[in-house]
């Protein structure tokens, strides 16, 4: 059994940053490709952003490029989202999840992972 577990939303203003971190725990984290997703009030939720087993490969979500980085520590068991320049519309409950098949990736669809963390907030002020 997967068990992820997100930390590090908050509240902040408009052209600010945030760190989000995912721990996972029960499985083999090192060899499952990690997402990130996010879901507004009212909204589906939508990838944000994926990064391959090994790390070297990741994707963006478009309204996401060059301004979140997704990153991974493998001997931490831990996927990261580093957010900068945030926008009100970044606003939303984000979830990291890990793809159900090992290896392959960065998938960019939801269908393909299988685990999810609890969320964390992010607020952003504008």
């Amino acid at each position: 059994q997967v068990l992820l577990v997100e930390s590090g939303g908050g509240l902040v203003q408009a052209g600010g940053s945030l760190r989000l971190s995912c721990v996972a725990s029960g499985g083999f984290f090192s060899i499952y490709t990690m997402g990130w997703f996010r879901q507004a009030p009212g909204k589906e939720r939508e990838v944000v952003a994926a990064i391959t087993y090994s790390g070297d490969s990741t994707d963006y979500a478009d309204s996401v490029k060059g301004r979140l980085v997704i990153s991974r520590d493998n001997p931490k068991n831990t996927v990261y989202l580093e957010m900068n320049s945030l926008k009100a519309e970044d606003t939303a409950v984000y979830y990291c999840a890990a793809a159900t098949q090992p290896f392959g990736g960065p998938w960019m669809e939801l269908g393909k992972y299988g685990y999810w963390g609890q969320g964390t907030q992010v607020t952003v002020s504008s």
